[in-house]
């Protein structure tokens, strides 16, 4: 417990930082003399130290899993260039705050009638394109019917699979009708393929040339490389605090921290874990842990032998020691997963499911009975799925061995991992950004005609019960359907979820921000640059 004299010294030393009088080395030092440990005093300084966000500067950050593949129709969104650079240029309907509750980002309000099968969202008529167009009704109804229809090839195809219209009522109203109710259908919005393009006035989307309403206007760039951005004056929302940005592609993790700790960047979108005590040793440096709905899958096809055996499956499942992995490979920044994409940081959470453990001797009967004995399979995974994960297949390669399974693992090129390997490739090893509820989730990866059905699983139950719980209104009975389909998932399902990955990354220690950092992607939800300040 800190003395009254130490708490006084702390109150001096927070009003010190509110007026920038003392550097983030002495705060530091004489925080912890006082008694703080250095994550309160970390956070001590944040929340004091330059408050009020102030204007100027390039911010510069290091993201990793860019492709040169990579492109800027919405649809194709996959890569954290991809969905980071969006979140820059691009808006969308609505947002997720940093509190992770729902905000407004070109919709000021909505609102469903009473079964929720049809919302109403007013647009922004002070929001404008980078190219000075307006955005209209007309841009939100393009862009949403560009993921709609038997041609698109849109990877949030499914999200929109009930929406039965799209259409405009004035030219800031869109009013958007569903076969069947959708209760989370303004969380959806936050995706981070739906965002809004300009019309082209023949039905599509301009996407091609980047023009977009979002906090900053693209200059220049390249795929796999770096872009280069300014600050669009015409942004309709607070923040967009920086003139500029650039944001390179550091698929490297030695790269992405050498530039970080040199000052070459700002902020680098993943920490190595293996290396994070030693970042966390420089003064000059701030490692940001944000627990989340973020997952790292392992999905089997279950159309594709041996992995068409629910035993099989179970089997490989059941030869995982998931504490032995969060311990040596996400170095406990990280949430036990139990084989089911539902996570303690959604709503709804079923606490009650039983725990899948490590278990060899179970996992051996269970081979027996598919009559595969002695399975060899091979996993692929890459460096920039995320930071261990060659070390993590390395690793459950050998807890394998005491069930008599062998797992031969095949490290991929990281450029194209997700799409050569990734759906195509039988067992491979994913990294999933957070969604906001299990309905979102579950419709992208588990439903029955989803593109991103990584693990092609079907289940007739699973998917009649997702039906039912999106328009149910009753909290209670939907928790009741949505621990039935976690435990589905769990027994049946194609997919081992080993944990529920921390949001780990770096900041250097002039760059601000605000009380608290978003859940739903690394840096502050992809909306660092937009809501971070230098130091003045």
């Amino acid at each position: 417990m800190t003395k009254p004299r130490d708490n006084a010294l702390i109150d001096k030393l927070a009003s010190a930082a509110r007026q920038g009088t003392i550097s983030r080395r002495s705060f530091m030092h004489y925080s912890m003399a006082a008694g703080m440990t250095a994550s309160a005093a970390t956070g001590l300084w944040t929340s004091k130290a330059n408050a009020q966000p102030s204007r100027g500067g390039t911010f510069r950050f290091g993201v990793h899993d860019g492709n040169t593949s990579d492109t800027h129709d919405p649809g194709t969104y996959v890569t954290r260039q991809m969905i980071y650079l969006a979140h820059q240029y691009r808006s969308y309907l609505t947002m997720i705050n940093p509190d992770g509750s729902l905000g407004p980002d070109l919709a000021t309000e909505w609102a469903a009638n009473d079964d929720a099968s049809q919302w109403t969202f007013e647009i922004n008529s002070d929001a404008s394109f980078h190219s000075g167009k307006p955005v209209t009704a007309e841009d939100v109804i393009a862009s949403m019917n560009h993921h709609r229809g038997e041609d698109s090839g849109s990877a949030a195809k499914a999200l929109l699979s009930s929406v039965t219209d799209v259409k405009a009522d004035g030219d800031h109203t869109v009013v958007v009708t569903l076969s069947s109710g959708n209760a989370d259908l303004p969380w959806l919005m936050t995706d981070y393929h739906l965002a809004i393009c300009p019309a082209d006035g023949n039905g599509g989307i301009d996407w091609k040339s980047g023009d977009g309403s979002g906090p900053y206007k693209i200059d220049s760039g390249e795929f796999g490389v770096q872009w280069r951005l300014s600050r669009h004056e015409g942004w309709h929302l607070e923040g967009a605090y920086f003139d500029n940005l650039v944001m390179l592609v550091l698929n490297d993790s030695n790269a992405r921290q050498t530039a970080l700790v040199t000052g070459d960047v700002d902020a680098v979108s993943l920490v190595d874990l293996k290396t994070k005590s030693l970042l966390e040793r420089d003064p000059t440096i701030v490692v940001e842990s944000v627990p989340s709905a973020a997952a790292i899958t392992m999905p089997m096809h279950c159309d594709t032998a041996p992995y068409d055996d629910v035993n099989v499956r179970n089997a490989l499942k059941l030869t995982m020691d998931r504490d032995e992995v969060i311990n040596k490979i996400a170095f406990g920044e990280a949430t036990k997963g139990n084989d089911f994409h539902h996570s303690p940081a959604m709503p709804y959470w079923p606490d009650d499911i039983e725990q899948r453990e490590y278990d060899p001797d179970k996992a051996k009967s269970l081979l027996k009975k598919a009559g595969a004995e002695g399975l060899e399979v091979s996993i692929s995974t890459a460096d920039s799925v995320f930071s261990g994960a060659v070390d993590m297949a390395v690793l459950y390669a050998e807890q394998s061995k005491a069930a008599g399974i062998t797992v031969n693992v095949v490290r991929e090129p990281s450029d194209g991992y997700y799409s050569d390997v990734w759906l195509k490739k039988p067992y491979s090893l994913v990294s999933w950004g957070a969604r906001p509820t299990p309905d979102v989730m579950y419709t992208l990866a588990y439903k029955d005609d989803a593109a991103w059905n990584e693990s092609r699983w079907q289940n007739e139950r699973f998917n009649e019960l997702l039906l039912q719980a999106k328009s149910e209104l009753d909290n209670s009975l939907r928790a009741e359907m949505y621990r039935e389909m976690a435990q589905i998932a769990r027994d049946d399902g194609g997919t081992l979820l080993p944990f529920f990955n921390n949001f780990v990354y770096a900041r250097r220690d002039n760059v601000m921000r605000g009380e608290n950092l978003a859940a739903s992607w690394e840096l502050d939800g992809g909306r660092a640059p937009s809501r971070w300040w230098f130091a003045s």
